[in-house]
């Protein structure tokens, strides 16, 4: 038996891949073929053919940041005339906006502002909290390593606090690739990868669910990939913290990373592997915000159960110059005309 048809096999009666396994799958697999397997093992997991989605909103506090990665068009130096540190009135407005709109989330996240202590953050979440009843998913592991490093505290001690000051939950941002001879090329400055899975390992020991992602199609290798998905299962496997994967393709607008973008094409392979390869993580995220609704809709079929966020506002990938918005209305025709019914959710995957 061809060793294709030996890996083929596994996914179909749901046993675990190798790494190796899963590179032959991604590098040898005809496109329909890897989505089929996707498509079997995401129905396998969520037999009701449901899609879901949540109402929410993304709140950047600040794009100032010294961390200048390379892939990044979003962040400012201090000095910039378009730089700028949100106000808590603006923070208000957005929310009030927000839960007009039906939402129940914000997603704050921000640039690594040199200037900024652990208070900022505490303030900033207590007057959210002390005013509004919405879910706060915020502070991603580059951000926790940075407030860790400028308060001199623990990354437990800062998670244990932003979660006593109202947080509620942590996104997977600033994981781009988590093998380090790629991070350096990419974003020297910013944690290291394991230091990005000790923050998610501690928020999930300390309960606090969390999401993972990555971004890619930049300077790294198919095998690179793969070995991020491992160390993502790896960690899974220990803590089960994680409610979702999110594969993104790297926007290369008004960044210093001079390529293409990724294909529809290899956008669909990716996300198709993830789905079959991280057995333990339920929820795989379907990216309409980069790929537009189309590719979107396909990817209901490769492997994604999820259409994540309506975006009620989104910033750092239009930085980069990819603006794709789409009300909630379009979102459930996306998922109704893929042939799935479509669901609302909160950050853990409760249906509401």
């Amino acid at each position: 038996m061809h060793v294709l048809d030996t890996v083929k096999e596994k996914v179909i009666e749901g046993v675990r891949l190798t790494e190796k396994e899963a590179l032959d799958l991604y590098q040898e697999a005809d496109l329909l073929i890897l989505g089929g397997l996707a498509h079997l093992r995401r129905l396998k997991l969520h037999p009701e053919k449901l899609v879901t989605y949540i109402v929410d909103r993304n709140i950047n506090y600040t794009n100032i940041c010294f961390s200048k990665c390379r892939f990044c068009a979003f962040c400012r130096d201090e000095s910039a005339a378009d730089s700028y540190i949100i106000s808590q009135e603006e923070v208000a407005q957005k929310i009030e906006e927000t839960l007009r709109l039906g939402g129940i989330q914000i997603l704050l996240q921000g640039g690594l502002h040199p200037q900024l202590g652990l208070e900022y953050y505490e303030d900033l979440l207590g007057f959210i909290k002390s005013r509004y009843r919405i879910h706060i998913h915020g502070f991603s592991p580059p951000e926790i390593i940075h407030i860790s490093r400028q308060s001199d505290l623990s990354i437990e001690e800062v998670i244990n606090k932003l979660k006593a000051a109202g947080l509620d939950s942590i996104p997977g941002g600033g994981a781009e690739i988590l093998v380090d001879k790629v991070r350096r090329k990419i974003s020297p400055y910013k944690c290291t990868s394991t230091e990005w899975l000790k923050v998610m390992e501690i928020a999930h020991k300390n309960g606090l669910k969390t999401t993972a992602t990555m971004m890619f199609g930049h300077v790294e290798a198919i095998e690179d990939r793969i070995e991020h998905l491992s160390r993502i299962r790896q960690l899974q496997d220990k803590t089960g913290g994680f409610t979702a994967f999110i594969p993104w393709p790297f926007q290369p607008g008004n960044t210093s990373i001079s390529r293409s973008g990724t294909t529809g094409f290899e956008y669909l392979k990716m996300l198709a592997i993830s789905r079959i390869f991280l057995d333990n993580v339920s929820n795989i995220q379907a990216s309409w915000v980069t790929q537009g609704a189309k590719i979107a809709q396909i990817a209901l079929n490769f492997g994604g159960n999820d259409l994540g966020s309506t975006m009620i506002e989104e910033n750092v990938v239009a930085a980069a110059g990819v603006s794709f918005c789409l009300p909630e209305s379009e979102l459930v025709r996306i998922i109704e005309g893929a042939g799935f019914r479509a669901a609302r959710r909160t950050m853990d995957y409760a249906l509401l």
